[in-house]
Order: structure tokens, then sequence, then C-alpha cells
């Protein structure tokens, strides 16, 4: 099997190329060659083929083909608050060059079969307020540019797939935790802030009040759903056939909640650490996430993190 990543060298693209790595595997099928794609190329073994180049790139585009993945994983992508300042750079990065991609996986020789593509879509495809629960029914009405873009793909690469160009399967990522301290262009990192504080016993402002819910999940557990999501079976949820695009199951925990929970498993006051300063805008669109109906998400053998002190150790496993 041939695997490609896009954004490796992001977030959540390097903890799957990490994964991959370590696993050799993708279900029962061994992953013999991997490429990786990005702006700038992290580490990596001698035999990951690297393709450095931007994806609405001719020359990048020409290796993608020439490497002729068997899957594929999109993560490439400019983050929330970064399209959210500039649509025009987010239609390029999130739709264009994703449009792009689907052209050049779907050009396979007729009668073959369709790479699989995981795409790395997003909870902000969602409208606000929203409905307690959130079930698959529920409409998507993007607050953001982001939300917005990710949706536009959403649809497409159903249609790719109802095609036979595409087996394409759309994963809506919650809060993926915890991201290295430096900037990310997303405003929800806030998230993974919180953690690194309290593990180092500093202090730290939080954007949202302790009551604030959100819907969690560790980076580990993010790229196990993203690797599962290559070999499941979409036929075994027939409703999401047409739509393929499944919510990631999650964690749904209050600021509070992650907090105590940080503060217990690394010994120091948290309460006294951290500080709220909710800011309205913030908390309107991280804050105030119900009850996720993910059943049919579960049915594919997707999952969550397991408990919240779970989700806490494998979020900051990598820093310590």
């Amino acid at each position: 099997m041939k695997v490609l990543i896009t954004g490796a060298g992001g977030f959540i693209g390097s903890t799957l190329v990490r994964a991959l790595l370590q696993s050799g595997h993708l279900g029962e099928q061994r992953v013999q060659k991997m490429a990786i794609v990005d702006h700038r190329l992290p580490d990596r073994p001698d035999f990951v083929q690297g393709i450095e180049g931007d994806l609405c790139d001719a020359r990048t585009q020409q290796q993608i083909a020439d490497f002729a993945p068997d899957v594929c994983f999109h993560l490439a992508a400019l983050p929330g608050g970064a399209a959210e300042a500039d649509p025009a750079a987010s239609r390029r990065v999130n739709l264009e060059a994703t449009l792009d991609l689907f052209d050049t996986l779907a050009g396979r020789v007729p009668g073959t079969k369709p790479p699989v593509l995981v795409y790395a879509s997003t909870i902000a495809v969602y409208g606000l307020p929203l409905p307690d629960p959130v079930t698959p029914s529920t409409p998507t009405r993007p607050p953001l540019v982001y939300g917005a873009h990710k949706l536009a793909c959403e649809i497409l690469l159903a249609d790719y797939t109802r095609r036979g160009l595409l087996d394409g399967r759309s994963l809506r990522l919650p809060g993926i935790v915890a991201r290295p301290r430096a900037p990310s262009g997303l405003v929800s990192a806030f998230m993974s802030e919180v953690l690194h504080a309290i593990a180092a016993g500093q202090s730290f402002v939080c954007p949202v009040g302790p009551d604030a819910s959100s819907w969690w999940m560790s980076a580990l557990c993010c790229a196990e759903n993203l690797m599962h999501g290559a070999v499941m079976d979409p036929t075994c949820d027939p409703e999401g056939c047409t739509s393929r695009a499944w919510p990631l199951p999650v964690i749904r925990l209050s600021m509070a909640k992650v907090v105590q929970t940080a503060s217990q498993m690394y010994g120091v006051d948290g309460e006294a650490l951290v500080r709220y300063a909710p800011q309205p805008e913030v908390e309107a669109v991280f804050g105030r996430y119900p009850v996720l109906d993910d059943a049919r998400s579960r049915l594919l053998g997707l999952r969550d993190d397991g408990s919240p002190e779970a989700l806490v150790c494998r979020a900051l496993a990598p820093f310590a």
C-alpha cells in the first residue's frame, strides 16, 4: 500500500506520520511506500519520499500523480483564525488547493480502484447556536470562512465518490490537543495552552469561563481515528454513505473539569494558576458545545480518548 499525507509538517500531520511509521500498517495492509507533502518537510527516514511545495503548483501535482497513492490523508489547511482574517488565502489553500488535489488523485487509469481519501474536516461546519444534542440531521451553517470552505470540500468529495473517482471519507475533527506552544493561527489554541500552563505550573488567562464546554481529543487519538478512517467500511453506516462525513467521537468537558483533571495529575493548584477572563466572541464559538450524538461514528469503529485523565496524559505525552 502506498500512502500520501498532505500537511505532514503540521501538528496533526506530524503526529499521523509518527503513528504510521510506528505501526507500519493500515488495518491489515502493510504500508510499503509513504510520501509526505508540505511547504517545509519534517525530518523523516530515507524511505519516506518528500514532496516540498504548494498543492496548487503543477510540479507538486505531478509528483503526487507520479506517486499514485492508494490512500491519501489530506490535512493541509490554513487554520481557522488565519482563514477568517484572510478569506482570499483560505479560498486558495482550503478550497482551490483541495479541489486540485481531488482532481490529481481522480486521474487514475479508468477501471482501477479509486484511491481512498481521508479528509480532515472540522466541527466548524456546524452553525450557531448549536442545538442540544447535535445529531446527524443537524443543519450545517458554518459561522466562519474556515468552516464554510471545509463544508464545500466535504460536499464535493462526496460527489467525487458518487462518480467513482475517489473513495472519500470526511472526518470532522474537534478541538485537538495539545499543540506546541507556538503561534498557530487558531482561536482554539487556548485549549492546548491551558494544559501546557498547568503542566509547567504557570499562570494562564483563559478566554472562556469555567463552565464553557468543548469537544476534546488528543492528537494521538485523532491520528488513530484518521488511520482507522482509511480502512473502515462506510457501508456499516448506510445513512452516512451519501454525505460521506462523520464527526469524530468526543469527550465533552467543561474548562473547569479540564483544569481540575490536569491539576490532580500534575499535583498543582490549577484554580490558583488559571484566571478566567471570558471573551464573548471566543466563548460563543468554542465554549457552548452541547452533547454530540456520535453513535454512527462509533458504529464505524471511531473512538474518543476514553476518559479525561487519558485525554490529558496522551495530549501532553509528547512534551514530557
